[in-house]
């Protein structure tokens, strides 16, 4: 049962927003080490997920590539594989199913995890939705970058200062209203009976009030995302499980989302 199917006596009595704790700096490297922990204990189910993402990864890689070599309009495609990562956290869904049957004790299981995302499939479609939205947007602004890079046949370095300036820039801001909207929503609706977008409020309001401990984060992710590029994607077969466990235990660490009921569609699959 979901919030919005609840008596309408209990949902007033909800809050819009879940609390959030105040953050160490350092607090990120307790959520790694205890994702490391997670990846140890449920190595199979962690692994495949890793190994699928990675697929999916180069697929786009490939597919970006072919198109890049026919059509020539090879910024375009930059952007539009870098944008991958917008829809990064979507799929991390059974990697925090994982987590969270590991935290109660129980054997995780891939029919399990499964199980838990078709269960939040409208909230998840609905987060989904927006991610694929700000994707096109971004895809959009990367090829209209392209404007600001040089018209010289072999531009140096200072050359194309001002244009990687500007793209990383424009990146930037769309990189950061997808991590604050997602870095703590998904997590939420595994774990609660809660609607995307109190889960979305939740996170950015969190982020705001931990910005030190959120671009140490920050850093560790895109540090994880440059091992995966720097391996041709092999790479994210270990860093995407061990980001998104990671991310399960920050959560944990940081909402406070005991005013919602837990989840029933995780607890109610089967361990085997």
């Amino acid at each position: 049962m979901t919030t919005h199917d609840q008596p309408a006596d209990v949902r007033q009595t909800l809050p819009f927003v879940a609390p959030c704790r105040a953050l160490a700096p350092t607090a990120p490297f307790a959520w790694l080490r205890a994702g490391f922990a997670d990846l140890r204990r449920a190595p199979r189910q962690s692994f495949t997920y890793g190994v699928l993402m990675a697929a999916v990864s180069l697929a786009i890689g490939a597919a970006a590539l072919s198109y890049g070599s026919r059509f020539g309009n090879y910024w375009l495609l930059i952007g539009v594989v870098s944008g991958f990562i917008f829809v990064a956290p979507a799929l991390a869904m059974g990697l925090y199913a994982i987590s969270a049957a590991l935290e109660r004790g129980e054997r995780p299981s891939l029919r399990r995890c499964i199980r838990a995302g078709v269960g939040h499939l409208s909230d998840e479609l609905v987060f989904g939705l927006m991610l694929l939205v700000v994707f096109l947007i971004w895809a959009r602004a990367a090829s209209m970058v392209h404007v600001f890079f040089p018209p010289i046949g072999e531009p140096g370095l200072a050359d194309l200062v001002p244009f990687l300036a500007i793209g990383s820039a424009v990146g930037s801001i769309f990189a950061l209203m997808i991590f604050a909207a997602s870095a703590f929503s998904l997590p939420m609706l595994m774990d609660r009976d809660v609607d995307a977008i109190t889960a979305v409020v939740t996170s950015i309001n969190a982020v705001l009030r931990n910005k030190p401990a959120m671009l140490v984060w920050i850093a560790i992710i895109v540090a994880s995302v440059l091992i995966g590029f720097a391996t041709m994607f092999v790479g994210f077969a270990i860093t995407l499980p061990l980001i998104g466990h990671a991310t399960w235990h920050a959560y944990r660490e940081t909402i406070d989302a005991s005013a919602w009921p837990r989840d029933r569609t995780l607890a109610a699959a089967p361990s085997s």
